[in-house]
């Protein structure tokens, strides 16, 4: 064929491929001289709440826009080599998600007469428990239809002066979408001088409980072959059940079987974790504060040693005496520092001065770009592209404050195991006696006192 002919063939159907974003190439082809480029994954599940980066080309059985042809043809994305027009089309940017329930209030502390009293003033009873660490109920009402919530709020307050009565605030986990992994623990255990299964000496195997609030979990994990975990469900059965993804990744750091992919800071450990969240749209999981300090309360009574909190939200006086209360039990608080940014308000339950607040840092022992920082801060601890289990199955790479309170929190257990009796003022002290200064000399707002040292803490712990 003349090559005038074949070039007047090949410039309409580029024209097509380039309208579509996209230039096909029969495979082996030298056309532009590019070559696709596949990118493998360490994980082999699709969680839908993790972001990921995939490359490479694809194969498709007919042509769709954006997306290319069947019959052997591989898609190459032109994008970024070839500038888009620019139109007049403003992004929205997404809207904020609520901070709170938008017609509900929570208290502790009613009488009898009290909540009568309310619900003859259009206040409706949505829920209530017996807490046992107050030894009263928290209740949950509907707000008066035609009320403003704090117009209703202040009403609730002036029928009911000596209850604590709040919004019903939401608390989310605290992640962020993930990067690579430089090996298949991205480092992050070795950093600290976390010792493999095979490695810690027999005084440092710890035999306390640890108690865990977070979403759902997958039990069928390889990740939890073997491993001693109660996991209960304590949110309404008529709401959406939470995603598995952050409660998995988190369980699986704390407690993954040794023989997994992902096996726990301290693998096989005992888990009483408690799925306290639920869904709502495609990808916000929340909590709200009634079921959190409920959950807070049943693992109490549980008597577990610590409790890994890998959650944030904002200040509410019914988390706070519920903090206060397992605090006076001897029982130790972990909490996530959060990912809202250097210049972001303190997170709650962190920032309670009875709680171990955790930042993260990557491999290099810097600080995590988006954790947030604080005269709060006590610790860091590896929370950048942590390896961890997936939802389904296998593993991947995990960001955020979340993934490096679990290895406090395990450090903790370490402490307790050695002498069950010490109490959460000792505790600390050991934990800030043994770590490495990574910012101003002592405690400063960026990493706390410093880098969780953990072969320091398990010669402490014997």
């Amino acid at each position: 064929m003349p090559t005038t002919l074949k070039l007047s063939l090949i410039a309409p159907l580029a024209a097509v491929a380039l309208v579509a974003g996209d230039i096909l190439v029969p495979p082996g082809s030298g056309a532009l001289g590019l070559l696709a480029v596949s990118e493998a994954f360490a994980d082999d599940d699709d969680d839908d709440n993790d972001r990921g980066g995939s490359g490479g080309s694809e194969r498709s059985g007919a042509y769709r826009p954006g997306v290319g042809w069947s019959g052997g043809r591989t898609l190459l994305p032109l994008r970024g080599l070839f500038p888009r027009r620019s139109t007049s089309r403003r992004i929205r940017a997404p809207a904020p998600e609520p901070t709170q329930a938008p017609d509900e209030i929570v208290g502790l502390g009613f009488a009898p007469a009290q909540l009568h009293e309310l619900t003859g003033a259009g206040f409706r009873i949505l829920d209530r428990g017996r807490m046992a660490t107050f030894d009263t109920e928290i209740v949950k009402l509907r707000i008066p239809s035609g009320s403003t919530l704090n117009a209703a709020r202040k009403r609730a307050q002036v029928l009911a002066p000596e209850a604590v009565i709040e919004y019903n605030h939401y608390f989310r986990p605290e992640q962020r979408p993930g990067g690579p992994c430089a090996q298949g623990d991205c480092l992050a255990r070795t950093m600290i001088g976390w010792p493999t299964a095979h490695e810690w000496p027999g005084a440092c195997i710890p035999t306390s409980t640890i108690g865990l609030i977070d979403t759902a979990i997958n039990p069928q994990h390889d990740a939890f072959a073997g491993s001693a975990i109660e996991i209960i469900r304590l949110t309404d059965e008529e709401l959406p059940g939470s995603g598995r993804q952050h409660g998995t990744a988190v369980a699986a750091l704390l407690v993954g079987s040794a023989a997994s992919r992902t096996p726990g800071l301290i693998p096989g450990g005992k888990l009483i974790a408690v799925d306290a969240f639920h869904r709502a749209g495609r990808q916000d999981d929340r909590s709200g504060v009634f079921d959190l300090v409920r959950a807070l309360d049943l693992l109490a009574a549980r008597k577990v040693q610590v409790i890994n909190l890998s959650l944030a939200g904002p200040p509410n006086p019914l988390l706070e005496q519920t903090v206060k209360k397992v605090d006076e039990q001897g029982i130790i608080m972990v909490a996530a520092a959060g990912n809202e940014g250097p210049k972001a308000e303190p997170v709650y339950p962190a920032a309670y001065e009875e709680v171990i607040a955790v930042t993260a840092t990557d491999r290099d022992k810097r600080p995590y770009r988006r954790a947030g920082r604080g005269e709060h801060i006590d610790f860091a601890a590896p929370g950048v592209a942590v390896w961890t289990a997936a939802s389904i199955s296998g593993a991947r790479p995990k960001t955020g404050t979340s993934f490096a309170a679990p290895f406090v929190t395990a450090a903790v257990a370490l402490l307790k195991a050695s002498n069950p009796e010490i109490p959460p003022e000792l505790i600390r002290d050991r934990l800030t006696g043994n770590v490495e200064d990574l910012g101003d000399p002592g405690k400063d707002p960026v990493f706390g006192w410093g880098l969780l040292n953990a072969r320091a803490i398990c010669g402490t712990a014997r």
